[in-house]
């Protein structure tokens, strides 16, 4: 169901969506989560809306690290999974492979702690792709190469092991919101699973609080909606069961009950995991702000944050001084496609590198967010990986030689977040590419202290204007550059990644001083290596406390968070005299 550019470029699902379909006389609806922990507040607030769930897994790789955190969350709810093993028609996939890989989600049904009930999972086969199903793998592997496929098999074992809703039509009507949206004509809308009764257009309803069951507001409903094939269908009334959107309240929040005037106790609902990680926003303020951006103020940020803060609830916006703004969220690819999302809007400004948000236990002492790590590399990079994860206070818990796709092996660590910030890059290096890596929240902990260094120093401009090639041949020598002949720097930006773990202060706009006087013989070309690009992902985990991210519409640059040469220097002794 991904249909945002953002989720159609990455691969992934970002925001959870719903349609309606029927099969047979049975009105069916699918909820699609996205599987990447980052955005669990999407997940959490989709199992409110259904009463079983498919756990879709790969017949060659099996479950992934994600596949824990996205199950958990639905064995924890009393959920009864439906397990669809998809790709059958790689080469490779055999029936023994396939049992491996049901014997493994046993496993881990077991050690996320389901019941009887769930351990007794149905099985079923399928070819996406090739849309074909069976509860038979040769059966299924037959209708690829026939091409003959259908998803019946799917669909009928899905009527059989999902129970029907619970709620009673006769009860006055409630509803559990959530998400929330915003419509261009009608405002604010709210979308939901309607637990009990009925409504229609132009029914009064009110909104209770989670916790306190207080009235947040009363109103009429404008508009009901339900979805099909992700288009809004208008429709004059919604019965129990049903997953509708409404418009014509303009307070009501997720986790919130819409319910009839009658109705004053609230619904439970899931709980929203707290954030993990924390980034400040604020105002573009370098040399080149202003020239590629339209959106350029503290207001216009602080405005566009907030309403994305009333969709996404995983979300959290701080007020802080010197306009600027502390955002809270789960990671780094969820504050990331923010970024993105914004850049793309138009907006200029400067971001923070990512700080992890600690928490205290019940015995006082200092915890942090940990995440499982698993990774598939070859034999030859084992332990290259194992140094540098450990060099970023990380535990290998499991390794499994022969695990992976292709006979690599297969190494599961337990990692603090902020050692993993800017991790991803490095095991893009050190396996050149062939890694595959996945991660997931796992749990707090205790705090693992200080970690050591594990970047260089940068090649820091003194001065504004064009960089030359005259000036960016004598510096390739101490580094690694960002940038390449013509473009725009400023005081105080970044240009590139010095050999050496100080940081230095050059020149990139000094060109060659002509004399009347002839020479004897040419001068020689001048030729560059390709800059290195890096792109927003990059930058996140790259950047250090005292540097920021400059975002907009056109570049991503680095730049030190004090302009200023003298101003550096002064912190500097500062720090080294505290």
């Amino acid at each position: 169901m991904d249909s945002k550019s953002l989720e159609r470029e990455r691969g992934i699902t970002i925001q959870a969506k719903y349609t309606t379909f029927a099969y047979g006389g049975t009105r069916i609806n699918a909820v699609d989560t996205p599987g990447h922990a980052d955005f669990g507040g999407e997940v959490e607030r989709a199992l409110d809306m259904v009463d079983g769930c498919v756990l879709l897994v790969d017949a060659s790789e099996g479950a992934m690290a994600q596949t824990k955190f996205v199950l958990g969350k639905a064995l924890k709810k009393g959920l009864k999974p439906v397990v669809v093993i998809n790709k059958v028609d790689r080469d490779g996939v055999t029936k023994a492979g396939c049992d491996a890989v049901e014997s493994q989600l046993f496993d881990l049904f077991a050690s996320l702690g389901a019941d009887d009930e769930q351990l007794d999972f149905p099985v079923a086969y399928a070819s996406a792709r090739a849309g074909a199903s069976s509860a038979s793998l040769e059966e299924c592997q037959k209708q690829v190469r026939e091409g003959s496929g259908s998803m019946e098999a799917l669909l009928k074992l899905l009527v059989e092991h999902v129970p029907a809703p619970s709620g009673e039509v006769n009860e006055p009507f409630s509803m559990l919101v959530s998400m929330i949206d915003r419509d261009p004509f009608l405002g604010r809308v709210v979308t939901g699973r309607v637990v009990n009764g009925s409504c229609k257009v132009g029914d009064r309803v009110h909104a209770l609080k989670r916790q306190s069951g207080e009235v947040r507001e009363v109103g009429r409903v404008s508009k009901i909606f339900t979805s099909k094939s992700l288009t809004r269908v208008a429709v004059d009334e919604c019965v129990s069961g049903d997953i509708v959107t409404i418009a014509g309240l303009g307070e009501a929040t997720v986790t919130d009950t819409l319910c009839s005037v009658d109705v004053t106790e609230p619904l439970e609902s899931t709980p929203i995991d707290p954030p993990t990680l924390s980034m400040t926003f604020g105002v573009n303020d370098s040399a080149l702000s202003g020239k590629e951006g339209k959106q350029l103020t503290g207001r216009q940020i602080e405005a566009r944050l907030k309403a994305e803060a009333e969709t996404d609830v995983a979300l959290r916006i701080k007020g802080g001084s010197d306009e600027r703004i502390e955002v809270q969220g789960r990671g780094e690819l969820h504050l990331g496609v923010l970024i993105e999302t914004m850049r793309r809007e138009g907006f200029e400004l400067s971001v923070s590198p990512p700080a992890v948000i600690y928490g205290v236990d019940e015995q006082g002492r200092k915890t942090e967010p940990l995440e499982e790590v698993v990774v598939e590399v070859d034999d030859a990079d084992v332990g290259a990986i194992i140094e540098a994860v450990s060099h970023r206070k990380g535990e290998m818990i499991d390794m499994q030689p022969n695990a992976g796709e292709g006979g690599r092996t297969r190494l599961v660590f337990l990692a603090p977040s902020r050692g993993l910030i800017g991790f991803r890059q490095e095991f893009i290096n050190n396996t050149r590419g062939t890694g595959l890596m996945q991660r997931a929240f796992h749990s707090y902990g205790p705090s693992r202290g200080p970690m050591e260094k594990v970047r260089k120093g940068m090649l820091i401009s003194t001065t504004s204007g064009v960089a030359t090639t005259y000036a960016l041949g004598a510096l390739e020598p101490r580094g690694t550059l960002f940038i390449g002949p013509q473009a725009e720097v400023y005081a105080g930006m970044i240009i590139g990644e010095h050999s050496r773990e100080n940081d230095l202060e050059v020149n990139p706009t000094k060109e060659k001083k002509l004399t009347n006087i002839r020479a004897s013989g040419n001068d020689e070309t001048i030729r560059l290596a390709p800059p290195k690009v890096i792109n927003l992902e990059e930058a996140i985990g790259y950047v250090q406390s005292d540097e920021l991210i400059e975002v907009t519409p056109t570049a991503i640059r680095l730049r030190k968070a004090e302009l200023a040469s003298s101003m550096r220097r002064r912190a500097a002794r500062q720090g080294s005299s505290d």
